[in-house]
């Protein structure tokens, strides 16, 4: 038998079979599977476990047990890539860039979709754990004028009261840290607007030469607390923009070269990327369960990962790896001040 003549034998058989069975995808009573021989997805004739053109599952599941098992399968599981995936990316991220790049995709996360899942988390744990959000709350009493007003004798007299609680606890002899930790909040609060209402601050000042900048500075006088609601906001939405900014800085380290590509620079910087946004969300719930110190030991872990990045997946020798870190280090600080404006430009907008 030919091969055309055995394509279309298949092709007349998963005809017939769908003329004679065109309800296969049916439950059966009691039963949490579907039974089929063509993919529900494309109609494809199934050979195997999964369809062979569209990939789907030969079987799918319609039972609520199964639902949750897929839930927390994609919340959890990653396939199982992300418990390989997440220590290699700490302890060798150069080792894991290069066999990515190198086309094995299947026994990791990709890095973008590490990267998302990161930020989120980032976001999440510093809603949890920081005070930035009270903070915002209560610097937002400023008016359109940029001219604090009810708030700040609030402010005052929330942290009065707190200072004289602290003084009773010093006379008894009893611990502080706890009532420390009350004012540290509002204190904030309070520097942040008397920063606002300082002199030099004023709307008919220029900030720099930018305008788009210049306005976002001006409404964050008027109003602190919504334009730092806005860029936090916004900090998330465009967190991806990061990885475009980056790429070129990371280009000019091997410029002109021929063995490495953008698209290397581009899964190198994701990685990267994504394991200081993990090492943020890290440092932020360090430092809320009481241990600043290991919180500051952890930043500066950055550089060190760099390095090793560097070395791994691109294969550089040990002056050449710690020359480069260095530069990566200082176009790092660049990126991030250059994502800095543009959230302060959407932000003021």
């Amino acid at each position: 038998m030919s091969d055309g003549q055995a394509l279309g034998e298949a092709v007349e058989g998963a005809i017939v079979a769908r003329a004679i069975a065109p309800m296969t995808g049916e439950t059966p009573p009691g039963d949490g599977h579907t039974h089929e021989n063509a993919c529900l997805n494309c109609s494809t004739s199934l050979i195997g476990s999964h369809c062979h053109s569209c990939g789907q599952a030969a079987h799918v599941h319609r039972t609520l047990g199964a639902f949750f098992h897929d839930l927390l399968h994609g919340v959890f599981h990653f396939e199982g890539k992300i418990w390989r995936t997440l220590p290699m990316l700490a302890f060798r991220p150069g080792d894991l860039t290069r066999r990515y790049i190198d086309g094995q995709r299947a026994s990791f996360v990709s890095p973008l979709a590490l990267f998302l899942f990161s930020v989120f988390l980032l976001f999440a744990v510093y809603h949890q754990t920081e005070e930035g959000v009270q903070i915002e709350a209560q610097v937002s009493v400023a008016d359109g004028k940029g001219k604090a007003v009810a708030g700040e004798d609030a402010l005052k007299k929330r942290i009065a009261g707190l200072r004289a609680r602290r003084a009773a606890l010093v006379a008894k002899g009893e611990d502080t840290d706890a009532v420390d930790g009350e004012i540290e909040s509002p204190q904030a609060a309070l520097d942040i607007l008397s920063e606002v209402k300082a002199p030099g601050s004023s709307d008919g000042e220029n900030f720099s030469d930018i305008k788009t900048l210049n306005d976002a500075v001006k409404k964050f006088r008027a109003n602190p607390g919504l334009i730092a609601y806005k860029a936090q906001s916004y900090a998330y939405k465009y967190s991806w923009a990061l990885i475009p900014i980056s790429v070129p800085f990371l280009w000019l380290l091997f410029p002109f070269s021929r063995h490495f590509h953008l698209y290397d620079h581009t899964v190198f910087v994701t990685y990267s990327l994504s394991f200081m946004t993990l090492l943020g969300s890290l440092a932020m719930v360090v430092s809320a369960i009481g241990l600043p110190a290991i919180a500051g030991f952890l930043m500066l872990l950055p550089p060190l990962h760099m390095y090793r990045q560097l070395r791994g997946a691109y294969g550089t020798s040990r002056l050449g790896g710690l020359l480069r870190a260095f530069g990566l280090a200082g176009f790092a600080f660049v990126a991030l001040l250059m994502f800095t404006i543009l959230i302060a430009a959407q932000s003021g907008s």
